[in-house]
């Protein structure tokens, strides 16, 4: 079909096509309510069942459950890439309920990434009514814990990423609808320092500080931070102490750090892993290290990001590229060698605010885009 009776097909459907983001928002999915996440995955097989996919809910004990649906194909396929989760408690929708205003849907998790997985929807749907061939496997995969980490869905998601030719992750998009080619990886630690208690006015001498120590781990940490390398460094936050006539025996801090490339990541690693107690009292503990690879602009990539670039020009759209700072479970699959491509979900703003939106025209945009995009991708 040609790419704009492609849109225009899209455009048609428009209506419909909101009122089923509707019923996704509808669903509210906390990563870390279970029931929620499960509901959407079920909601979800049956949804790409009806449009001609194959589809199963991956059982997850400890997290939600993840949605994996495939089309068939006879080359090796493309794999759609989102999550179920939301930042968002349930009972949000009591006070912020999906509502259209002005050309926008507003609704907790619509940005983030409820108007991406209804890309997916639309684009299997164009498979199975014959309005566009991918002429190639796809599958769809959707983690259920992707807001806090991906640590139940990683081995899902690796598993279904490699048997893949490339990665498409329906994540929102930048301003003005840009892809993401580049994301910085995110490592954490938690830093504990074991001091030794004793009476604030009695013993005073005897105790060793723990919140003092710590105090000075959190400046040498900050300091840290190389704006010019990419390297950001934020101790998020501070615990310690027992009660104000203590000499505090514990303090802990949980630290945030973004590195461009994986060889940053290992160097600050390093780095922090070496910190040395400036109280010889006092112990040091450090837990934790890489949560989320970078996702780096590699050739694949940007070959991916070209073809895209070609599919958003034949439908009378610009389609520009840019950085973030976040991670994505995208991150994992570019780090595996897998090209991947980012942010290609519907336009907006607000991820993880009170003011989450979707701008309604850009729907039928974005399903043609991804449509003739897993078109042009060689398998």
């Amino acid at each position: 079909m040609d790419p704009l009776e492609l849109l225009g097909y899209f455009e048609s459907r428009n209506p419909e096509s909101v009122a089923l983001l509707r019923r996704l928002v509808d669903i509210e999915s906390n990563s870390f309510d279970k029931r929620g996440v499960d509901k959407l995955a079920f909601f979800l097989m049956e949804e790409f069942r009806a449009r001609g996919a194959e589809a199963q809910v991956l059982q997850e004990p400890t997290r939600g459950n993840l949605l994996e649906a495939n089309w068939r194909g006879v080359r090796k396929p493309v794999l759609l890439l989102g999550h179920l989760d939301t930042v968002w408690p349930a009972g949000t929708l009591k006070t912020r309920p999906f509502r259209v205003a002005n050309g926008k849907a507003y609704g907790p998790g619509i940005f983030d990434m409820k108007s991406g997985i209804l890309l997916a929807l639309l684009a299997c749907e164009a498979f199975q009514k014959g309005y566009s061939d991918p002429g190639k496997g796809v599958n769809f995969l959707f983690t259920s814990d992707e807001e806090i980490g991906t640590e139940a869905g990683l081995p899902h998601l690796k598993s279904s990423a490699e048997k893949c030719a490339a990665v498409l992750c329906l994540e929102p998009p930048l301003p003005g609808g840009r892809a993401k080619t580049f994301r910085k990886g995110v490592s954490t630690y938690r830093v504990r320092v074991d001091g030794i208690a004793s009476h604030a006015g009695v013993d005073h001498e005897a105790g060793a500080n723990a919140i003092e120590e710590m105090s000075r781990h959190v400046l040498d940490l900050q300091a840290m931070t190389d704006y010019a390398r990419g390297v950001t460094v934020s101790v998020g936050r501070v615990e310690g102490g027992s009660a104000l006539n203590i000499v505090p025996a514990l303090a802990e801090a949980e630290v945030d750090v973004r590195t461009a490339s994986m060889a940053d990541a290992s160097w600050m690693d390093q780095r922090i892993r070496s910190l040395r107690v400036h109280d010889p009292r006092c112990g040091l503990h450090v837990e934790g290290g890489v949560n989320r690879p970078p996702l780096e602009r590699t050739e694949g990539v940007a070959a991916l990001y070209l073809r895209a670039r070609a599919a958003a020009a034949e439908l009378g759209m610009e389609l520009g590229e840019g950085p973030t700072g976040g991670g994505s479970d995208g991150s994992f699959t570019a780090a595996m060698g897998i090209p991947t491509l980012d942010g290609l979900g519907v336009d907006g703003a607000g991820a993880h605010a009170a003011n989450e939106y979707v701008e309604i025209s850009d729907i039928p945009r974005r399903a043609a885009l991804l449509c003739r995009l897993v078109q042009a991708i060689e398998t």
